[in-house]
């Protein structure tokens, strides 16, 4: 019987590698709690190599954040075909496959991890969150987007990750719930400002435009117009 010799891997391939056995375990558990050791034995080589490869725990840490905050701005990539609130649902969907799939290293990515105040990191996940903002504007079809329009994106962007970050923190709410919910919220957003501007309600009215009832927008309404309280008839005659 005889045994193949394991292959040599190039020093690209072998840092690739590296940096998926250390995304995998800080998705798992906080970067914190995961030692050079762990990394060096889940990849099949020795501790020296690792650092071979990485100058230390810190430049891997960032190097896998690289990776996860690249993924997780690709979940908000959508086709702009059909109505914008079933697009935004898909998007929410695969955000929070990302943030179920890689709970603590999401953590660590939005909190800033062992890395707080790290140039490097903040950067990284002011990366991701620009990225989410030009692709719902891209949804929207507008390149030049008002003080208002700008207010509202950002705002949503912020609110979806503050409640991914809250849900992981004992699940109390189904995740379908919450994805139709962010759905809702950015619908919600847009008409509070759309009460205050022009330019925003005639964004609104072509953003619902070609909504169906059955869609996510037309949910949000059945819902609200189940909380409206009746209205009694108003008489036609004016009281003396």
């Amino acid at each position: 019987m005889t045994t193949g010799a394991r292959r040599r891997m190039g020093v690209e391939e072998r840092r690739q590698q590296l940096i998926g056995v250390a995304l995998e375990l800080f998705s798992r558990r906080s970067p914190e709690d995961v030692s050079i050791d762990e990394i060096a034995a889940a990849a099949g080589i020795s501790r020296p190599l690792v650092y071979h490869y990485f100058p230390g725990k810190q430049s891997l840490y960032e190097a896998a954040l690289r990776r996860a905050a690249d993924e997780l701005a690709a979940r908000f990539v959508e086709p702009r075909r059909g109505p914008l609130g079933a697009r935004l649902l898909r998007v929410m969907g695969r955000f929070f496959d990302f943030v179920e799939e890689h709970g603590p290293g999401f953590s660590a990515l939005m909190r800033g991890g062992p890395a707080v105040g790290s140039t490097t990191t903040n950067a990284m996940i002011d990366e991701v969150r620009q990225a989410a903002y030009e692709q719902i504007l891209a949804h929207l079809g507008v390149t030049d987007p008002s003080a208002r329009l700008e207010l509202v994106v950002r705002s949503w962007v912020s609110l979806a990750e503050s409640t991914a970050l809250l849900w992981l923190d004992g699940r109390r709410i189904p995740r379908e719930e919450l994805q139709l919910q962010l759905v809702h919220d950015f619908a919600a957003l847009a008409a509070v400002s759309a009460a205050y501007d022009g330019e925003m309600a005639s964004l609104l009215i072509h953003m619902l435009a070609d909504e169906p009832a059955d869609g996510p927008f037309g949910d949000l309404v059945d819902r609200l117009a189940t909380l409206l309280p009746k209205v009694p008839a108003v008489s036609a005659q004016t009281p003396v």
